[in-house]
């Protein structure tokens, strides 16, 4: 992408340093239709791994009466080839997945480090994988007593449902940090170091303020808790924004891990919105952060063509913003100044189809248009669009 000289460059960066992790293959296609072939799977799976994306989960080794989306799962990780230089990574909710997880040594865990899990919601939790959050407690003295026989030095505590439920409604700050506090006693009394946190948010509660209050609250409680990882759902518009109010609020000497999903697509059966659950699209973050200066080495222009093979193999259009008006233009990717009228979504593909997305648009200008502020900047009339 051309930008202007040190324009989006921001030195002495006052943000974290920023990771992403690719869900669209797991949290995406766990909520679309169970009949989307392998072969498809695997076009967008390698489109993604073309992108410079460092982390991308694959899908889910759940059971497939439940969970059809995930029934081949074996065959996908088979059959793929994996990218040097990305992680590749499954979930598993039991040990029977777990132990077909195993089965494939490309899989990679990217935290790799110890962690107790607790939901705020219990509906949900009984609904998502048939356990009690009673049930999800009593099995952090196994987890911390495994950590301490591997020789662990660090662990993760992290919650899930986090800032509210269909069913329950919201939920305070008093009672997550509660149930964080309780984890960290225990990791603790272990002598492990908790040095990260993990927080979740299946059901799209989450609110700016609210996420902002949180992380500040836990620097100040647990100064040594620098890793931040996010798993936002955006039911309701407000992942992106409290993804960015967590930037503005961690400092450089944090890490921020954000969850997203190619297209935004992603939602779990069990949380009540379905396909509208989303999540923050992909291609959406990666602009944001790249304009506020955080490097992510993902290239932007292949990452929008992922999200729309993305959108043929699922058969509907998703709802990234970028991917439909394409990221802001500079240098030669500036616009033709004599642009027709440009009004459906196809014409507006024009940043990445050039003259072929608006061929038999309108135009009014008689004689062409003249910029002496543009000829000042050395920028063609008609400004190179990439055809593709």
């Amino acid at each position: 992408m051309d930008s202007a000289p040190n324009e989006r460059i921001v030195a002495d960066s006052p943000f974290p340093s920023v990771e992403i992790i690719e869900e669209g293959m797991r949290e995406g296609m766990q909520i679309e239709d169970a009949s989307i072939s392998v072969d498809e799977k695997l076009r967008l799976l390698d489109a993604l791994s073309m992108t410079g994306l460092k982390s991308i989960v694959v899908g889910s080794f759940v059971s497939p009466q439940w969970t059809p989306q995930m029934s081949a799962i074996d065959e996908l990780v088979s059959r793929f080839t994996p990218t040097p230089g990305v992680i590749y990574s499954a979930l598993a909710l039991n040990e029977r997945g777990r132990e077909r997880m195993r089965q494939y040594p490309v899989l990679q865990d990217p935290e790799d480090v110890p962690r107790t899990l607790v939901h705020l919601c219990d509906v949900f939790v009984r609904r998502n994988t048939n356990r009690s959050q009673q049930d999800e407690i009593d099995a952090w003295s196994d987890v911390i007593e495994r950590a301490v026989s591997s020789g662990a030095t660090s662990a993760g505590i992290a919650i899930n449902a986090a800032w509210g439920s269909n069913w329950l409604g919201p939920f305070s700050e008093a009672e997550r940090t509660s149930l964080l506090e309780r984890q960290y006693v225990m990791w603790r009394d272990a002598n492990i170091t908790v040095d990260r946190v993990w927080i979740g948010d299946p059901m799209g509660w989450n609110m700016p303020h609210v996420v902002a209050s949180q992380l500040r609250t836990i620097r100040e409680r647990w100064p040594e808790i620098k890793r931040f990882h996010l798993h936002l759902h955006d039911a309701r518009g407000t992942a992106l924004l409290s993804a960015y109010q967590a930037l503005t609020t961690l400092g450089p000497e944090c890490t921020l891990v954000l969850d997203s999903s190619v297209g935004g697509m992603g939602g779990c059966p069990y949380g009540g919105h379905g396909r509208m659950t989303r999540m923050i699209a992909t291609e959406d973050l990666v602009d944001l952060l790249e304009e506020l200066g955080i490097p992510t080495g993902v290239d932007l222009d292949r990452l929008i063509e992922a999200s729309l093979i993305a959108e043929e193999v699922v058969g509907h259009s998703l709802w990234g913003h970028v991917s439909k008006a394409g990221p802001r233009p500079r240098g030669s990717r500036l616009f033709p100044m004599d642009l027709p009228f440009i009004e459906t979504e196809r014409e507006a593909q024009h940043f990445r189809l050039g003259s072929n997305a608006y061929r038999d648009a309108r135009s009014p200008w008689r004689a062409p248009i003249e910029s002496p502020a543009r000829d000042r900047l050395g920028i063609p009339r008609q400004a190179e669009v990439r055809d593709v």
